[in-house]
């Protein structure tokens, strides 16, 4: 007969539950917490949509005045702008496209996207320290272009999926098995086509290939794949992101890709698959010293993939400043060792610490999505205006790469 301590002590060890139970079992009631949240923020069949754009605006988008917008307006047949309460017209993005291939016909310069000759630009977002502004420079950057008139394709390549989840796709709901870019680079036969994992926006003129926590995969596969005798050279890991966008190629201009903040199989196939690639900085000394070992590991790794046949011919590598902050001494210091060594590698534009583009993402906006009328406006110009002189930089870039002014 056991005693009553023995009793006690298995009673004990029954209760107690292992590490990785309770792990799963935070994340089922997180899960299903978020689930509710979600549904009490937004209606189960609720979507995202994008505000419209006051005449200002569109003037500014199109390079023309307030006065030829109006202008416009009456010109152009599917253009029925609505009216504020104040009597001001807005503008969806499409009547913006809409005025902007209007313009197109009688002036080609006024359509920005590729032209015969013009290489698809592929624009990896990349630096494995969290917390540097990878995902929101991404995001903005492929917004600001979608406005811009080009065709943009978002590519996250985050398990986190926060890009995502800002365009509308919530990962652990809305993105199921198979459905991101995993999908198309997988190495078994259920490999899917990558036309069939695009998916359209709220934001016209921007498509996305959505994340979720499927891309690890990618990172347990392509050892075994590496130690098949009988694999295809020919479709290597490093050469399988590029293969898939390679069929998208003439759907879009620029393609923006959010890489994972590791240095793993996903973000050194990202790098073969790139025309260009942009390196967020945030100008504090341990970020610095993380990205230099991020840069150290990542020429030892790519010098092995140039070897065996990886693309490595760039139109530009820039370091981007981000959450930069004008009145931190030691910041500027940073910023100016880092001009100092790199040149003009460095942009000269930095993206601000903006409580403008903070607040607009407690509502899963960007700051081209908030309204000026939705925060200060001070605060919102501020906002806009390193954030716009960041992407026109990056734009030039992608210009010149296609030989253009």
């Amino acid at each position: 007969m056991p005693t009553k301590a023995a009793i006690v002590e298995k009673a004990k060890r029954a209760s107690q539950v292992s590490i990785d139970e309770t792990i799963a079992q935070d994340s089922t009631m997180l899960s299903s917490q978020l689930q509710v949240l979600f549904e009490r923020l937004f209606s189960p069949d609720a979507r995202k949509s994008l505000r419209r754009f006051s005449s200002t605006e569109a003037a500014k988008l199109l390079g023309v005045t307030d006065s030829y917008v109006r202008h416009l307006a009456a010109q152009v047949e599917s253009i029925n702008p609505e009216k504020t309460a104040s009597g001001r017209r807005v503008f969806s993005l499409e009547e913006i496209h809409a005025m902007r291939q209007h313009l197109g016909r009688t002036k080609p310069s006024y359509l920005p996207m590729r032209r015969p000759g013009d290489h698809l630009q592929v624009i990896a977002v990349t630096n494995f320290k969290g917390g540097s502004g990878k995902t929101t420079t991404s995001i903005h950057l492929a917004q600001f272009l979608a406005l811009r008139g080009y065709r943009v394709l978002a590519v996250d390549l985050d398990p986190q999926a926060s890009m995502s989840a800002m365009l509308g796709y919530q990962p652990e709901f809305d993105v199921g098995e198979n459905e991101t870019l995993y999908g198309a680079i997988k190495y078994d036969e259920t490999r899917r086509d990558v036309a069939d994992i695009v998916r359209q926006t709220y934001f016209p003129g921007l498509d996305l290939i959505p994340g979720n926590l499927e891309l690890h995969e990618f990172e347990h596969d392509t050892p075994k794949a590496l130690a098949d005798t009988n694999r295809d050279d020919k479709d290597m890991f490093f050469m399988r992101v590029g293969n898939a966008l390679h069929s998208l190629e003439q759907s879009y201009d620029v393609v923006i890709i959010d890489c994972p903040p590791t240095l793993g199989f996903l973000t050194l196939s990202a790098l073969c698959a790139a025309t260009s690639v942009l390196i967020t900085v945030h100008p504090q000394m341990l970020d610095v010293a993380s990205m230099n070992q991020f840069l150290t590991m990542t020429s030892d790794l790519l010098a092995v993939v140039k070897q065996a046949g990886g693309n490595l011919d760039y139109d530009w590598m820039r370091y981007l400043i981000t959450r930069y902050e004008a009145n931190d001494g030691p910041q500027a210091q940073i910023v100016a060792f880092l001009r100092s060594l790199f040149g003009e590698r460095v942009l000269t534009s930095m993206m601000v610490k903006s409580t403008a583009v903070s607040d607009a993402g407690l509502s899963k906006q960007t700051i081209y999505e908030a309204g000026r009328e939705t925060m200060h406006r001070q605060t919102y110009d501020r906002g806009v205006e390193s954030v716009d002189s960041v992407n026109a930089e990056v734009e030039q870039l992608i210009r010149s790469a296609w030989s253009r002014t």
